[in-house]
């Protein structure tokens, strides 16, 4: 249920507003003048205001300036029985929602005032979000609040007070590396080095050099000794990044250095231990890796003594509006922007976007929108045009062409009610209960779920 404040100098159109928002379920004040309105928003704050523009004394424009500058957040409707596409430009560039010339169809109102609602709770849902955004969202630098993710915060508080080696498994974009640190931060190593190699990116005939050191003279261009990150990190952590990318030659040297715990630089005849906690990660099945030849067997039982496995971006959505807020505010901090929150209709697309780069890859989207948008929040047209395409992919309408009117005819609201209470009971069912799970998989938003779960008498576990 929502408070509506209705605005208005007669009596019948209160009344007729009155009556209409009483019967769709909401609590209704009004006010007989611009003053009184006034006054109503100074005692309280309400959901939703409706006001009339032209009325004695206070116009609607005070109340339209009044209301934004008190509930920024609420939104606000202008009424008019003048057909002035001036006053409703200018009312709109002042921060109204929307407007009705009278008279008006209430159907028309139903329409916009639902939307209105909608956003509004879309609003005070993402300000909840960044409010909440504490260290029960996060770790070291990771961000979530997905079972998923508390799982994986779990597992690296315990794996960081072990000295033993551990695999990362996840896609790109996921964070491994965030992870890695976070366990080298959480463990007793924390105040040695942690150092990062990308196996991938550095040629084999350097790579035995950067990771175990060289000797002077030992080929060309080497003309000093140089210690290896194995050396660098000791007593502290080294992450193997796309460990999965390593040639064999090179996993046999590595294998003996996990067991020996001593390194020789190239070049070099003596042995120096070592104190290092490896970590590898990796975006590949090392075990099929395994069975095809192209990964020591050894070597992969050596590393993954523990394994983390990180799961991509689209299978924990509830993330992404706390992934998208936090990378917000680092661009809008960066650009000298005051870019301060995301559109509603914004946040439904990135929501509901695949993200084959993962978090990556939101960020990335999140550093665009900031770049280009050029008022107080992102919304849908500082994204770029395949995500919003890509975003209306996911839950496709189902077709109606079977669908036949039988001669006798039908109720149809009865019968788009069964669909309704039918699908809606299979929502719940599958999300355990969980009303804004059920909300999103149906497409809608909880506010509108509500409605229809009152409409349609249907009763939650919760209720």
């Amino acid at each position: 249920m929502s408070r509506v404040l209705v605005v208005d100098d007669e009596l019948s159109m209160r009344e007729l507003l009155e009556i209409f928002f009483l019967k769709e379920g909401h609590e209704v004040h009004t006010a007989a003048d611009g003053s009184a309105g006034v006054q109503r928003l100074l005692e309280d704050e309400y959901d939703l205001v409706l006001t009339d523009l032209r009325m004695p004394g206070t116009h609607g424009m005070v109340v339209l300036e009044r209301t934004r500058e008190l509930y920024p957040d609420t939104p606000i409707i202008v009424m008019t029985a003048y057909a002035s596409t001036e006053t409703a430009i200018k009312a709109i560039k002042m921060g109204a929602y929307d407007y009705f010339t009278k008279p008006f169809k209430l159907d028309e109102v139903k329409a916009v005032i639902d939307k209105a609602l909608e956003r509004r709770a879309l609003v005070l849902e993402n300000r909840t979000l960044r409010q909440k955004l504490d260290s029960r969202d996060r770790f070291g630098g990771i961000i979530g609040r997905s079972q998923r993710m508390k799982d994986v915060f779990s597992l690296v508080r315990r794996v960081a007070r072990t000295r033993t080696n551990v695999l990362l498994l996840g896609e790109s974009g996921t964070g491994k590396e965030l992870v890695a640190r976070a366990i080298h931060n959480e463990s007793e190593r924390k105040s040695a080095p942690f150092l990062v190699i990308n196996c991938a990116a550095i040629p084999e005939n350097l790579l035995e050099s950067e990771l175990f050191g060289h000797r002077r003279g030992t080929f060309t261009g080497a003309t000093t000794d140089r210690e290896g990150l194995f050396q660098a990190a000791d007593g502290g952590t080294l992450l193997l990044d796309e460990i999965g990318e390593m040639p064999l030659g090179m996993q046999v040297k590595l294998l003996r250095v996990l067991q020996e715990r001593k390194v020789k630089a190239v070049g070099d005849l003596r042995e120096s231990p070592v104190d290092v906690r490896v970590i590898a990660a990796t975006n590949r099945d090392l075990r099929e890796e395994v069975r095809a030849g192209n990964f020591r067997e050894d070597l992969y039982y050596r590393l993954n003594v523990i394994s983390i496995e990180l799961p991509p971006l689209r299978e924990r959505p509830s993330d992404i509006p706390l992934l998208a807020h936090h990378f917000l505010r680092k661009y809008a901090e960066e650009f000298h922007k005051p870019i301060r929150d995301i559109d509603p209709e914004a946040m439904r697309l990135l929501v509901r976007y695949p993200y084959s780069g993962n978090v990556r890859e939101l960020e990335n989207l999140i550093e665009r929108a900031v770049a280009l948008e050029e008022g107080d929040r992102i919304g849908p047209l500082s994204l770029p045009g395949n995500l919003r395409f890509q975003s209306q992919g996911p839950r496709p309408v189902e077709p109606v062409d079977s669908v036949e009117l039988p001669e006798s005819g039908i109720d149809l609201e009865g019968v788009v009610d069964d669909v309704e209470r039918r699908l809606i009971g299979q929502a719940l069912s599958r999300t355990g209960g969980r009303k804004k799970e059920a909300a999103r998989l149906l497409g809608i938003t909880f506010r509108s779920l509500r409605y229809r779960l009152q409409k349609l008498e249907i009763k939650s576990d919760d209720d």
